[in-house]
């Protein structure tokens, strides 16, 4: 059995979708008659293995390995031969399995078809195609929305913003969707466009976005602020590359006198990366401890060796989630870091990734975790130091997160004109994208933004707590450069 423990993963609108939930409710069925590489070529599918053979294979991970022995309350055996004699072929299996999972009211302990489950390696793999945008299900209204568009792609690139809600696909509704559901309708080979409807602060917003490869880095930023200030967006957890990017940018950052760590919007990855990337900061204590259905826990403790001891400032919101949350949660409790922003998702379970015989696979909650406090923070989050909000007036001044996409016509129908220009030009449809008028009477929609333009609220907060540690007046780090 393949897997790897994981918290989140990102999920991105590419050809092959997938991961593990990130932040919200987060499994469609692979047909019969393959699916479609990056370069849109028909791959052939492995018809020979036994539906039931899929079918058992997943209900015994579940009895094994599900980190609620109640099973939500129900006797499990109930379900192992439930379909027996009626599974035919691999979609009846793959049904069959969503339906099982179902049952266990758990959003996270989920079936992943092919597509899915090999977007899930290529995340790992640091490797993706589509327009770059992590998504999930809103849990008040079950609507597909964008958790985060990834930083220099298309989908950032035609203005997709945090908490976009995608309502039609290619003219199809995305309602009753599932995360799997959106992603298949949206997948396409490279340089073909998608063309998606966008609920937004109640108004509809019509976007063209062009497929590309989407180039993975987990360290998106490292530079020196305000003078002598090491600043690090670590955007993911999921690459096994982060603790390597995570390395370079502290050894790149030697000059600095002090760190701000920035886990705003990062929805999580891989448990081992929240533990190494913890342990580079702390010479001592417990990073995390991890809790199986028995009760048994299991500490993970720091081995003592830092490789920055700086003061340290660690910057979340709601987007920070699960490994994100261990690691600020590690700092914080260690007394290693003082946390800055808003509350944090609130994302405390463990998922074992299993790929079954047919190249499909499941993500199974298997552990949840405790900060070194013993604190549980799933579905409660962690709280900052340092409370910061944003309001939406902020958001539309350009206060916020200064990755995040400034958008100051958010009452103005011109944003679908704006993105659809940007849709043509990723495409090289200059003539396109000159004859989409719009009124630019008002301030560009799309300002570009850098970490030391003095305008994130936050990360000038964040600014202040360390020049407060290093023993400096705060107004110095209000002051743009």
């Amino acid at each position: 059995m393949w897997w790897k423990q994981l918290l989140a993963l990102p999920v991105f609108i590419s050809l092959s979708l997938g991961g593990s939930n990130a932040i919200n409710s987060w499994p469609d069925v692979i047909a019969s008659t393959g699916d479609v590489d990056h370069a849109g070529r028909r791959i052939a599918l492995n018809s020979s293995v036994s539906p039931d053979v899929i079918y058992h294979k997943v209900w015994k991970l579940i009895e094994d390995d599900y980190y609620l022995a109640d099973f939500n309350g129900q006797n499990w055996a109930r379900w192992e031969h439930r379909y027996d004699g009626k599974l035919k072929n691999l979609e009846d299996a793959h049904k069959a399995v969503e339906t099982m999972l179902a049952s266990l009211g758990d959003r996270y302990t989920r079936f992943l078809d092919r597509d899915a489950f090999d977007d899930e390696k290529s995340q790992i793999d640091a490797r993706l195609f589509g327009i770059g945008v992590q998504i999930g299900i809103d849990e008040k209204t079950k609507h597909v929305v964008i958790i985060s568009p990834i930083d220099d792609t298309p989908a950032s690139r035609a203005g997709l913003m945090s908490d976009d809600e995608i309502t039609e696909i290619d003219g199809k509704s995305t309602k009753g969707f599932s995360v799997e559901d959106a992603a298949k309708q949206i997948r396409g080979a490279i340089n073909t466009p998608v063309h998606l409807l966008l609920t937004r602060a109640g108004k509809h917003i019509k976007v063209t976005v062009v497929r590309a490869e989407i180039p993975i880095k987990a360290v998106t930023t490292s530079k020196l602020i305000d003078g002598d200030i090491g600043y690090i967006r670590l955007s993911s957890f999921i690459s096994q590359q982060a603790g390597l990017e995570m390395k370079e940018a502290l050894a790149k950052l030697a000059p600095a006198r002090g760190i701000i760590l920035d886990l705003r919007e990062n929805p999580g990855g891989l448990l081992t990366n929240a533990i190494e990337i913890s342990d580079m900061f702390l010479d001592k204590g417990n990073i995390v401890s991890t809790v199986d259905r028995d009760g048994y826990t299991t500490p993970a403790l720091s081995e003592g060796h830092p490789i920055c001891k700086k003061p340290l400032v660690v910057l979340i919101n709601k987007g920070s989630a699960s490994a994100s949350e261990i690691t600020s949660g590690a700092l914080h409790d260690n007394n290693r870091a003082v946390l800055v922003g808003e509350k944090s998702f609130g994302k405390g379970l463990v998922q074992g990734i299993n790929k079954l015989e047919d190249g499909s696979g499941v993500n199974v909650t298997i552990a949840r975790y405790l900060t070194p406090n013993d604190t549980d923070i799933n579905k409660k989050g962690i709280s900052p130091d340092v409370l910061v909000k944003i309001s939406v007036s902020d958001l539309k001044a350009g206060r916020g997160a200064w990755f995040q996409t400034v958008r100051r016509d958010l009452d103005d129908d011109k944003d679908v004109q704006d993105a659809d220009k940007d849709a043509a030009r990723s495409a090289g449809k200059d003539k396109e994208a000159k004859d989409l008028k719009a009124d630019t009477s008002s301030a560009s929609p799309r300002e570009k933004r850098t970490p030391d333009d003095g305008k994130d609220l936050q990360l000038k907060a964040a600014l202040d707590v360390i020049h407060k540690k290093l023993g400096e007046p705060e107004h110095l780090a209000s002051q743009p450069h």
